[in-house]
Formats: C-alpha cells, structure tokens, sequence
C-alpha cells in the first residue's frame, strides 16, 4: 500500500501513535498492581488484538502466559452481526487461571459477551476484560470492562491492528476509515 493509498483510507486520526503508546503503558502499570502475585493467563483476541497485546505485554511488570483465540462476528461487514464463530481456540486450559482477555475494540458488547460466558463456563479463577478502544455509543449489552485505553465514537475505525477487508492494520494509529473506501 502506497502513501497515497493509505492517506486516501483514513477520514481523520482519532488517536496517534504517541497517545496510544502512553496509554498502553499505564495500563500495563495498572495491571501489573492489580495481578501481582496472580497467575495471570492473557487472552487475545485474533488477528485485531496482535498489536495492542504485544505493546501491553511489553509494559507488564508481572509474569504472565499468552493465549488466543480467533473468533469471528463481522466477516467483511463493517457492524457486528452478534453470530459468533470460533475459527482458533485456547491451547491452554483456564481452570483456576486468572484470564484477562485483551481486545481490540467493543463495539455492541455482543461478541465479547459471548466470549465472556465461553470463558467462565471453563472454570478460571477470574475473567476480566481490557480494550484498548470502546464504543459507548453501540453497545447493546452491558458487559464489565476492567480496563479501557480509550472511548471513541461510533464510527469505524482503522489502524494499530483494526483492519477493513484484512487491510490497514498495520497503520500505526487509528483512524476512521474514510467513506468512499467502503461504500464503493
């Protein structure tokens, strides 16, 4: 993808890469003091996570695993259809793990609601949820969010991971995806 390409996609920078960075790194503080002395097992979720993940992992002071799951409820759409479809599961077992399942993004909350019942009903010690971005906006259930990088609104967003069509994922911000890409 060119220059040209990229800056033809984005409709406008909603957080730069310093901003993202800083975040994340308070969240990896915030973790670190909240699971000290835990067995602390991270969830991401495929492929959107990698990079917020990776970047978390890096902050973290406290010992963890690393696992991922591939699940799917968008296809090439730009909503949430709410049907979930597991394309990877967990090679580790979460019986009296502590898991935080690291996200991307939220958008309605079904998905990850979805994902939470799965989790629990395989009996971790505890299961909790960091974001790096949320959609108050869409939500369509209530599920608890530990932690949140940022509140963003209801649009759709591209970079650091997110992608439109398996592109722009490796912008290093995120943006939202300008119109004309996706309505034709």
């Amino acid at each position: 993808m060119t220059q040209t390409e990229l800056e033809g996609a984005v409709g406008e920078v909603l957080i730069d890469e310093p901003t993202l960075q800083s975040r994340i790194i308070e969240l990896g503080e915030e973790i670190s003091n909240d699971y000290a002395g835990k067995d602390l097992l991270l969830v991401g979720v495929l492929k959107g996570a990698v990079f917020f993940m990776a970047d978390l992992m890096r902050s973290l002071t406290v010992p963890c695993e690393v696992d991922f799951m591939a699940i799917s409820s968008y296809g090439a759409e730009t909503d949430s259809s709410g049907v979930v479809r597991i394309l990877k599961d967990l090679d580790i077992p979460l019986q009296g793990r502590d898991v935080l399942i690291v996200e991307d993004i939220i958008d309605s909350g079904l998905t990850l609601s979805w994902l939470m019942s799965n989790l629990v009903s395989r009996e971790p010690a505890s299961v909790e949820v960091c974001t790096l971005l949320r959609k108050p906006e869409a939500a369509q259930v209530d599920v608890p969010v530990r932690y949140v990088g940022f509140d963003i609104p209801s649009e759709f967003v591209i970079g650091y991971g997110l992608d439109y069509g398996e592109r722009y994922r490796n912008v290093p911000f995120v943006g939202t995806l300008a119109p004309h890409v996706y309505s034709g």
